[in-house]
């Protein structure tokens, strides 16, 4: 008898991978609802700043003497920057303000420091030519409070001597925040070490509680807020971006409110209802959501509700620069199982430790595989099974069940499976 496949192609870093998968397991290609028509995104942003959420216009708080900073995304996160900044200093400019007066911030958060062609690449030529930008520097943040959690704020002191911080970038959904976006550029984007230390320590309280994924009540997104606020963060625009990382939804303005309307655009394009299947393929979307380890778990996370207890999940995701993070790369070396990785989180939080510990609960309620450049070595001590490719993977588990009806998740990195 023949065997009707479904060719799939899904993102591998800046390729594809591809799968041959029996019409009779595909349970269903689990996709956001992305607008079928849209703007042109100059448009979209030109709107959202001609029209922002509870504040003024930019062109009505800035003057010529007004000294700005710009807060952009650094290169681990999807933001279209290039695409964002000429509609937002042209709203700047009509204000009166001054390319000598306006820096631009990469936040780098904990991340590492990126290279000079990186930052102008992000940046784009005409802007990385005439206006100063500058890195942020944890070591160089100043104390000016603490959130009502105990968090110290210490922001970055390019930032806090300027009259005015705006911040720009992409809203998706978050492990810990609930979402991304927002304040989320002052703590951790712009803060020190000890400040995002003690903000992602909070998590280990929360780590056996519900999940809080795509949750604007989520207590880290009110620590954000708080932090942001005594910083003086006073302008945001994020964007919402599709599959293949065009802009389709802008919003700017207040802090939080603006923040709370574009999150509301997440929620009607990526939170997907879905019946549980046996089993997951999830691709984190290419890069960059798949730059490393550290960054592709965010796929497996959002894959969770998607798969029956005991069931399997595949991750596809290229980790072109391997695990991501020291700490993290630490943690899989010396747990020696995902009980190891949970009871150490429990009784001793350490930032980077965290993912250990996500995929290890990840692992004791699902069989994990992974499609990447890791090594056989650096996936089994990251608690996945290593597999050569994603055929390898589906077939692996048709072996075990051929029956096994599985969802494929194209674009994990955004997508998040709601359970019906």
């Amino acid at each position: 008898m023949t065997t009707n496949l479904k060719k799939i192609l899904l993102a591998f870093g800046n390729s594809v991978s591809e799968l041959n998968i029996p019409e009779k397991n595909l349970s269903s290609i689990i996709l956001p609802s992305e607008p079928e028509e849209k703007d042109y995104e100059a448009l979209l942003i030109k709107k959202a700043l001609e029209n922002p959420v509870k504040s003024r216009r930019l062109s009505e708080i800035v003057n010529p003497d007004s000294k700005i900073s710009i807060i952009v995304s650094d290169v681990t996160r999807p933001t279209p920057t290039a695409k964002i900044l000429p509609p937002l200093l042209e709203e700047l400019y009509l204000g009166g303000a001054k390319d000598e007066n306006i820096t631009i911030v990469f936040a780098l958060g904990l991340h590492r420091q990126q290279t000079e062609e990186e930052c102008r690449k992000l940046l784009g030529n005409d802007v990385s030519r005439n206006i100063r930008f500058v890195q942020h520097d944890r070591n160089r943040c100043v104390h000016i409070g603490e959130t009502s959690f105990g968090t110290p704020v210490e922001v970055f002191e390019d930032v806090l001597n300027t009259d005015l911080i705006i911040s720009i970038g992409t809203m998706e959904f978050h492990y810990y925040a609930g979402y991304g976006g927002g304040g989320k550029s002052i703590l951790p984007g712009v803060s020190s070490e000890k400040s995002v230390l003690s903000f992602h320590s909070h998590y280990s309280k929360l780590f056996e509680g519900d999940p809080l994924l795509g949750r604007a009540d989520s207590p880290a997104r009110k620590d954000i807020e708080e932090a942001a606020g005594i910083a003086g963060l006073r302008f945001i625009l994020n964007v919402v971006v599709n599959s293949k990382k065009e802009i389709v939804a802008a919003v700017a303005g207040d802090f939080i409110q603006a923040h709370r309307e574009a999150a509301g655009y997440v929620d009607s394009m990526y939170k997907v209802k879905v019946e549980p299947a046996d089993a997951v393929i999830v691709s984190c979307g290419g890069f960059p959501k798949d730059i490393n380890l550290y960054q592709a778990t965010k796929a497996l996370e959002n894959a969770v509700p998607a798969v029956k207890a005991g069931g399997s999940i595949v991750l596809v995701a290229e980790c072109a620069e391997g695990i991501g993070n020291q700490v993290y790369e630490c943690w899989n070396r010396e747990c020696r199982s995902p009980d190891d990785a949970i009871e150490r989180f429990k009784n001793f939080f350490e930032f980077g430790g965290h993912k250990s510990a996500i995929v290890a609960k990840a692992a004791k309620q699902f069989k994990l595989y992974i499609v990447s450049k890791l090594s056989e070595d650096e996936s089994i001590k990251a608690f996945f099974i290593p597999a050569k490719s994603v055929q390898e993977a589906l077939e692996t588990i048709l072996a075990e069940n051929p029956e096994a009806k599985v969802h494929i998740i194209p674009d994990g990195g955004w997508t998040l499976p709601v359970r019906k």
